[in-house]
C-alpha cells in the first residue's frame, strides 16, 4: 500500500495502463540568417494550428466537463498569446540563429524550470500547462507526435508520471476507472477535470513505490484516503469490493433522506446548505435537498482565463444561481484571491508568507474597480432571488466599513442607471481570523450575519500551514483553543441578535456535529457530498444534549479529550458504518 494525496474521491479497481515518460529528443539545429523569415513563418504557422486544435478540443470536451471547466483551455490559448513566452522564443531564434523547434524547446525548459523553483504550489502546477502547450506546438513544428494511447475495448486505471489537460481530453470516462500520477497537485487543472468527470484520482506517489507500476498490474485506488494498492492480496480486494457495495447501498439509503426535514430527533430544525464553486454543481445541490447555497466561492469565475470577468458575465452567473434556488438563501462571497489562489493575469507581489499577505478583502479594497464591478453584478442578480453578500478575511471595523461604503456607491450607481436590485439584502462577513473573533461583538453591530470559515481559522489560531507536510499533523480543528474561538464568535453574534453559520470543512464533518449542537449553531454549509451524511447523523442527535456537551468540552485540556467527549454524543455504530461505506468525513 502506498499513501499519496487524494485529489478526486471514489474507489477504482482494475488493471493499470501506464503511459511511458516521454520527452522530446532532437539535435540542436542552427540556421542561416537568410532562413530567419522562413523559421518565423513556421513558428507562426505552428501557433495557428495549435490554437485551432485547442479550440476544437475545448468544443469536443464541453459536454464532458461543462462550460466552466473548459476555460482551462482558454489558459492554454493565453500562453500562445503571451508576449513574454513568445518574445523568449523569438529572441533565441534571432540572437542564436536556432530553428523554431529548438527555440521553443529551450523556452519551455526555461519557464518550466523557473516555475519549479518557486515555493508556490499553484505556480508549480502552471508549469505543466506550459509544457503541455509547448509540446503541442512542437508537434506541429516537427510534424509528428508519438503517443501511447490507452485501450479502447477494456477498462483501465491510467498511471503516468504526470498528466496534462490535453491528455485528459482523450480520456474515455466509460473506460477510465481511475487515475494515478507520480506528480501533480490538488489544485492542478487535471485534478479539477478529474473531479468534474467523477474519476477517482490519487497523486503524489513519486519516490514511494518500491517497484514501478507496470501495465497489467492490478490496482486499487482510494481517492478519498489517497491510497494506492499494487497487486494487493485477495483479502484487500475482497475488503474493497465490500466497501464499494456498502458505499452504493449507503448512497441509495442516504438519497432517501434528501427531502426530509433536517432536524434533530427532538425536533430542532437545522439549515444544511451547500458550498459551490460553479453553476454546474446546482443540480446536485437541489437533488440532495440543500437548504440553499451557504457559500458561493466566486474566485473560480476568475480562474483559468486570461482576463477579469466583466459585470455582465458575472451578473448572468449570479442571476442563474438565484433563480434556480427559487428563493432559498444564496450567500455570495466576494473575491477571495491570493494566498494559495492565483490569477495568471493579476500580478501579485512576491511574499514570503502569502497567507498573511495581500489577499481577499485586502485586494478588493485596493482594487476598487474590480470590487465594485463584482458588487454591481451581485446587486443586480439580487433582484431575482434571496442573495446575500459576504466579505472574506475581515480583520477590523475599518475594513468592514470601507467595504460597505463601496457597496453603497455601487447601489447609487445602479439606481442612477435605472437598473433594479434589492436594496435591503443582507451583508455578512467571514470569521476566519483571530482578530475578528476578538472583536466579534463590535463587528456584530454592523453586519447581518457571521459565517465561520474553519479552514483558515484553525490555520491562523494554531499558526499551522496545513499545506506544509512538515507541520500538517499539527492542523487540528478539535484543539481546545479552536473550540474557545468558536464559542467567543457565537456569543459575540448572539449578544446583538445576529445569526451564525459555519462554512468551513468542519461543517461537513459528522464528528463535529455535537460541537454545533453545544454552541447552538443551526446553520451549516458544506460540500454537497456531505449534506446527506450530516443529515443522517443529525436525525439521530438530540439538541437537548447541548448544555451537557459544552460543559464537558469546556473542561477538555487536549483534542484527544475533546474527541473522547464527542464520541459519546454521536452514534458510534453510525460513524463506523459511514466510514465502512467509503463516506469519509471532510475534515
Amino acid at each position: 500500500m502506498v499513501e499519496g494525496i487524494g485529489a478526486s474521491s471514489g474507489i477504482a479497481m482494475g488493471k493499470a495502463f501506464v503511459i511511458p515518460t516521454w520527452e522530446w529528443d532532437f539535435p540542436e539545429k542552427l540556421i542561416d540568417v537568410t532562413d530567419l523569415a522562413y523559421e518565423f513563418e513556421r513558428l507562426y504557422d505552428g501557433i495557428r494550428h495549435s490554437k485551432v486544435e485547442i479550440e476544437q478540443i475545448k468544443q469536443d470536451f464541453v459536454n464532458v466537463i461543462g462550460e466552466d471547466q473548459t476555460q482551462i483551455f482558454d489558459a492554454h490559448l493565453a500562453i500562445l498569446d503571451d508576449p513574454v513566452f513568445m518574445n523568449e522564443v523569438q529572441g533565441i531564434m534571432q540572437r542564436q540563429y536556432k530553428a523554431a523547434e529548438v527555440a521553443v524547446k529551450e523556452a519551455i525548459e526555461k519557464f518550466v524550470n523557473m516555475f519549479d523553483l518557486l515555493d508556490d504550489t499553484y505556480m508549480k502546477e502552471r508549469a505543466l500547462d506550459i509544457k503541455d502547450v509547448g509540446n503541442r506546438l512542437l508537434k506541429h513544428l516537427l510534424g509528428a507526435l508519438e503517443e501511447t494511447l490507452p485501450p479502447k475495448d477494456e477498462p483501465y486505471v491510467l498511471v503516468a508520471k504526470e498528466l496534462s489537460p490535453s491528455q485528459m481530453v482523450h480520456l474515455d470516462v466509460n473506460q477510465a476507472l481511475g487515475l494515478v500520477t507520480m506528480l501533480g497537485g490538488k489544485t492542478s487543472h487535471v485534478a479539477i477535470m478529474a473531479r468534474a468527470m467523477g474519476v477517482p484520482y490519487v497523486l503524489g506517489i513519486e519516490g514511494k513505490l518500491q517497484v514501478p507500476i507496470q501495465s497489467g498490474d492490478f490496482l486499487i485506488i482510494d481517492g478519498d484516503a489517497g491510497l494506492v494498492y499494487v497487486n494487493p492480496p485477495e483479502d484487500v480486494i475482497d475488503r474493497y469490493k465490500k466497501l464499494r457495495e456498502n458505499w452504493k447501498a449507503m448512497h441509495e439509503q442516504l438519497q432517501q433522506l434528501a427531502h426530509l426535514p433536517a432536524e434533530t430527533e427532538d425536533g430542532q430544525p437545522f439549515q444544511l446548505a451547500a458550498n459551490i464553486s460553479s453553476v454546474k454543481e446546482l443540480e446536485q445541490v437541489i437533488r440532495n435537498g440543500a437548504s440553499g447555497v451557504g457559500l458561493f466561492r466566486t474566485e473560480f469565475l476568475y480562474m483559468d482565463r486570461h482576463n477579469f470577468p466583466q459585470e455582465e458575465e458575472q451578473y448572468a452567473v449570479y442571476k442563474e444561481v438565484a433563480e434556480r434556488m427559487e428563493g432559498k438563501r444564496v450567500v455570495i462571497r466576494t473575491l477571495d484571491i491570493g494566498g494559495d489562489k492565483h490569477l495568471d493575469y493579476l500580478e501579485l507581489p512576491e511574499e514570503e508568507n502569502p497567507s498573511l499577505g495581500y489577499r481577499a478583502i485586502r485586494i478588493s479594497l485596493d482594487r476598487v474597480d474590480l470590487f465594485k464591478t463584482q458588487l454591481r453584478a451581485i446587486l443586480r442578480a439580487s433582484h431575482y432571488g434571496n442573495i446575500q453578500i459576504m466579505y472574506p478575511m475581515i480583520s477590523s471595523l475599518d475594513e468592514l466599513r470601507r467595504a460597505n461604503e463601496i457597496l453603497a456607491e455601487a447601489k447609487r450607481e445602479l439606481a442612477a442607471d435605472g437598473l433594479p436590485f434589492r436594496d435591503k439584502l443582507e451583508v455578512g462577513i467571514m470569521i476566519e481570523l483571530p482578530a475578528a473573533v476578538m472583536i466579534a461583538e463590535l463587528l456584530a453591530q454592523e453586519v447581518d450575519f457571521f459565517s465561520i470559515g474553519t479552514n483558515d481559522l484553525v490555520q491562523y489560531v494554531l499558526a499551522v500551514d496545513r499545506m506544509n507536510e512538515t507541520v500538517a499533523h499539527l492542523y487540528d480543528p478539535f484543539h481546545p483553543a479552536v473550540l474557545r474561538m468558536l464559542r467567543m464568535t457565537v456569543e459575540g453574534a448572539r449578544r446583538y441578535g445576529k445569526h451564525v453559520s459555519v462554512c468551513g470543512e468542519l461543517a461537513g464533518d459528522i464528528r463535529a456535529l455535537p460541537v454545533w449542537i453545544a454552541l447552538g449553531v443551526t446553520e451549516l454549509s458544506m460540500s454537497v457530498q456531505s449534506i446527506l451524511r450530516v443529515k443522517n447523523s443529525l436525525l439521530q442527535s438530540h439538541y437537548s444534549d447541548g448544555d451537557n456537551i459544552w460543559n464537558e468540552l469546556s473542561r477538555c485540556p487536549s483534542s484527544q479529550k475533546v474527541m473522547d467527549v464527542l464520541s459519546r454524543f454521536i452514534q458510534a455504530d453510525l460513524a463506523e458504518e459511514t466510514r465502512a461505506a467509503g463516506l469519509y468525513a471532510d475534515g
